[in-house]
């Protein structure tokens, strides 16, 4: 039996892929590595466990971790805007 689960636990998508996907600074390359667990077979249980845990960051079963908490999106670094951007003038050739 031991067998079977160490091949499952191989086809698991935190095994199969780049770890450090799982816990990267990028919301791009967070968003890649939740897209990956969407399909995974343990993703409620990853999940249920890293609640218990309440796992500082990362994503488990699917959800990024941010200080314990389940957040939507990580945000990228830097701070927002205060006032949103005007559109470019439009050019308009006679």
């Amino acid at each position: 039996m031991a067998a079977i689960d160490d091949f499952v636990a191989d086809q698991l998508p935190c095994r199969r892929a780049d770890p450090d996907l799982w816990f990267a600074e990028s919301p791009d390359r967070l968003e890649r590595a939740k897209q990956l667990c969407a399909h995974c077979p343990i993703r409620s249980g990853c999940l249920d466990a890293a609640l218990d845990r309440a796992e500082p960051w990362g994503v488990w079963g699917g959800e990024i971790f941010d200080q314990g908490v389940v957040i939507a999106r990580k945000r990228s670094r830097g701070r927002p805007r205060k006032n949103p951007v005007a559109p470019a003038p439009s050019v308009v050739c006679a």
